[in-house]
């Protein structure tokens, strides 16, 4: 359980870690998010959120409840990257990797509560 604990949990930090990198640094990122229609300080902000999101998860000394709340900040973030995918009619292949990383971070939230005390 703690090797697929810390398989899961590195995929999603990882993914949260280049998502953050690209929503502060790739300019096709930074004008996608401005043509659904959102204010640059939100794309800095969800991109600052994301980062302290890896960390967490990341981090062994972090409580398990602050945990749950990136966890459910994550889950917030795939579920809404979905929505605005399909909103853009881009291809069905982004939402599915959405759900798939949802499906990862599922599995990751799942494994650190069967962790040995």
């Amino acid at each position: 359980m703690t090797l697929m604990y810390w398989i899961s949990t590195i995929i999603i930090a990882a993914l949260l870690a280049i998502s953050a990198y690209t929503y502060f640094f790739v300019q096709s990122t930074i004008d996608g998010v401005r043509e659904l229609g959102f204010p640059d300080f939100f794309r800095v902000q969800l991109a600052t959120l994301k980062v302290l999101a890896a960390i967490v998860l990341v981090t062994p000394q972090v409580p398990t409840q602050t945990k749950e709340w990136a966890y459910a900040g994550v889950a917030l973030f795939l579920l809404t990257a979905i929505v605005a995918h399909t909103a853009r009619k881009d291809p069905v292949s982004l939402s599915l990797l959405n759900l798939i990383f949802f499906a990862v971070l599922t599995l990751s939230n799942y494994s650190m509560h069967r962790l040995p005390s």
